[in-house]
């Protein structure tokens, strides 16, 4: 059996398996991270298809609230 690919954002490098890159978006935890044709969700922990609508985490965790998730 093959090894899991662990999805890791450290500072500015962007890090896959063995293999790393620069991060591409300015996000500090990394919302919104292209990887081939998805796109990086922190608080799923899992690749979407679609980009997310908010420019940032913070802004994700404030509609959460007014939403009344969480």
């Amino acid at each position: 059996m093959g090894e899991i690919l662990r999805f890791e954002i450290t500072g500015k490098e962007v890090s896959y398996g063995s293999k790393k890159r620069t991060r591409v978006t300015r996000s500090e935890r990394g919302c919104n991270e292209p990887f081939k044709d998805r796109f990086w969700c922190p608080e799923q922990k899992w690749f979407m298809r679609t980009q997310c609508p908010f420019a940032n985490f913070h802004e994700c965790e404030s509609y959460k609230r007014m939403c009344g998730v969480r």
